[in-house]
């Protein structure tokens, strides 16, 4: 990949464009053994297990691909990092100690982490700036989309890492990128009312969506590297078809946010076109999608809208 050239904000701090994400240790790493052995025995069943195993490594979780790729960009921004992957972990700092040595053992570069002994982790997101938080722990995605944070569950998932050393990720539309309004007015009066709604106002913006914000940081790295030989690629994968297409992509481009790859698929199932993508990771709200998309894809639900009352 072609590095980006070095801007005038380079000479300065470069938190203010650098992509943030938080991660709990269950999503980057395979912690089901041991999670298990906490909910079946309790806290100190769990705390003399992993100081027991402390050394031995822990095998790579669904999100782990994804933070290998992302840190990977560092390598090629010259010599501003433009990503930082953040641990927020439910773990205490003792029993901490064996995800830090699985992430020093796999070379990833993690240095900041917040260990909260089974407290909620989502409070620690925002002094962090993240962007994104991706958790196992639905309650602490749910605190942080309350708090306004892109946040998404990461679900169990069996698909292979992807051979591609591209990031792709892949969005769902509305409630997710957009807001879920188009999503209510299908849902109480029907497909035709929906079209109809969006033919009539596909002048008129679409209103934002809690991952809004992740896709312009997204957007930002993005412009760091030439288009035609980017290290990021990004897709729309939404249940939408013409003529409601046209609202969406007005309003992306009235964001001046770039989409590489649009697919409009007009309610068929969104697992095999996520593999044909070869994304890394998908966000969607909708509980049905999510379950069709784990099968193919690493997945994050995203607890947002009327899909999830």
């Amino acid at each position: 990949m072609t590095r980006p050239a070095k801007t005038a904000h380079d000479s300065g701090s470069a938190s203010d464009n650098r992509l943030v994400v938080a991660i709990s240790s269950r999503a980057l790493f395979d912690l089901g053994n041991s999670h298990s052995l906490f909910e079946q025995q309790g806290l100190d069943a769990y705390r003399s297990f992993q100081i027991e195993h402390e050394n031995e490594i822990l095998q790579p979780g669904v999100a782990f691909p994804l933070v290998q790729k992302l840190l990977g960009l560092n390598k090629l921004a010259g010599d501003v990092p433009p990503v930082e992957v953040i641990l927020l972990s439910r773990n205490s700092g003792d029993t901490g100690l064996r995800i830090f040595n699985s992430i020093q053992h796999y070379g990833l570069e993690i240095s900041r982490a917040a260990f909260t002994s089974g407290a909620p982790t989502s409070d620690y997101i925002a002094p962090f700036k993240a962007d994104l938080f991706l958790s196992a722990n639905a309650e602490d995605v749910g605190r942080a989309l309350k708090a306004g944070v892109a946040a998404a569950t990461i679900l169990p998932s069996t698909a292979p890492p992807r051979a591609s050393e591209q990031l792709r990720i892949a969005f769902d539309g509305d409630a997710v990128i957009f807001g879920d309004e188009g999503e209510r007015v299908s849902r109480e009066e029907g497909l035709e009312a929906f079209h109809r709604n969006e033919t009539e106002l596909a002048e008129q913006p679409l209103s934002v969506g809690p991952f809004r914000g992740f896709l312009s940081a997204v957007h930002r790295l993005q412009a760091a590297f030439p288009a035609e030989n980017s290290p990021i690629r990004t897709a729309l994968v939404t249940a939408r078809s013409a003529p409601a297409h046209k609202r969406v992509i007005l309003t992306l481009r009235r964001w001046g946010v770039r989409i590489d790859e649009a697919l409009f698929l007009g309610g068929r199932d969104k697992g095999p076109f996520l593999d044909a993508f070869g994304a890394d990771i998908f966000f969607d709200d909708s509980p049905a999608n999510v379950e069709s998309a784990r099968r193919h894809v690493a997945t994050g639900h995203v607890p947002h809208g009327v899909s999830n009352k």
